[in-house]
């Protein structure tokens, strides 16, 4: 089905009850909507502020909680202060099972530019966060779901979480670390327009089964696969932010699920082009419902 739109593909099976887990990181995020990035030395006025924990692993998880009705595990680790105690509380609050690690560095924050058509710029502040093998965190529970997704974790983590039915993972965990671990991850999911996120076969020995790297409107392409389209749109998107994630929640969900390559694109498309009608990270995410496909 290479090169058909996933809105054509036949309609989805019922996703089963899934037990599914995130070990990633989490930054306190301001959304700013402008009409357009400032220019040097220009001054303007925003038009929306929303503040939010967000990045790659709360993104992931809140999706994962939307497809299954069995709580979402969130391995990760936050500042002890204020931000990091008032994301634990936020995060918690959208229903997730969460795991802190608690580092005397600050959280780290964001600031997301959200212009009027919809598309972000990110400039994150301080440290990525990331929760390692060494911390009192309950790691025992990876090896009895149905897939996990990494956005940030120590080798030995990784290595952990391989105990898993499914593993997936971000090229932002970073290539040498995930070449440390020597782990083969079942499926890798990123960004061919990120240079952050880009992968090469050659890259990591073992390799992963399937790489999957989104062109945003143009869809993407699966390696082994070839390439595959999104999902027509009627209308310009709101705010792209944390479509990707959305979607690497989807196909990860549908592997473990244990669906195909076209099935588990399906699923991945559909949560990716609904991330991309609400402001913020969570306010559109798809969510599985009886009859839902």
């Amino acid at each position: 089905m290479s090169g058909t739109s996933p809105d054509q593909w036949p309609d989805l099976p019922d996703l089963p009850s899934l037990r599914l887990a995130v070990v990633g990181h989490v930054e306190w995020v301001s959304f700013v909507v402008v009409e357009r990035l400032p220019g040097a030395g220009q001054i303007q006025h925003a038009l929306e502020l929303l503040e939010q924990p967000a990045g790659g692993g709360a993104v992931v998880a809140a999706q994962f909680a939307r497809l299954s009705p069995q709580p979402v595990a969130f391995f990760t680790a936050l500042g002890r202060d204020a931000l990091g105690e008032r994301a634990a509380a936020e995060l918690r609050a959208m229903g997730l099972q969460l795991h802190v690690a608690w580092r005397e560095a600050p959280t780290r924050r964001a600031i997301t530019f959200v212009e009027a058509s919809g598309e972000r710029s990110i400039t994150v502040i301080g440290q990525r966060l990331a929760p390692a093998a060494g911390d009192p965190l309950p790691w025992e529970e990876l090896a009895a779901c149905d897939g996990v997704f990494v956005t940030a974790a120590d080798g030995a983590a990784l290595r952990l979480a391989r105990r898993a039915r499914v593993l997936a993972a971000t090229p932002r965990v970073r290539l040498p670390l995930l070449q440390e671990a020597a782990v083969e991850l079942d499926a890798l999911i990123g960004s061919a327009r990120d240079p952050g996120e880009r992968y090469q076969p050659g890259d990591l020995s073992p390799a992963p089964r399937i790489y999957v790297a989104t062109e945003a409107e143009q869809g993407g392409f699966t390696l082994p696969g070839g390439r595959f389209s999104a999902i027509a749109r009627r209308q310009p998107p709101l705010d792209t932010y944390g479509a990707g994630d959305s979607f690497a929640a989807g196909f990860t969900a549908g592997l473990a699920a244990g669906w195909g390559r076209s099935e588990a694109l399906a699923l991945a498309c559909r949560c990716g082009a609904a991330a991309l009608d609400g402001r913020g990270a969570y306010a559109s995410q798809w969510r599985a419902a009886p009859g839902w496909s």
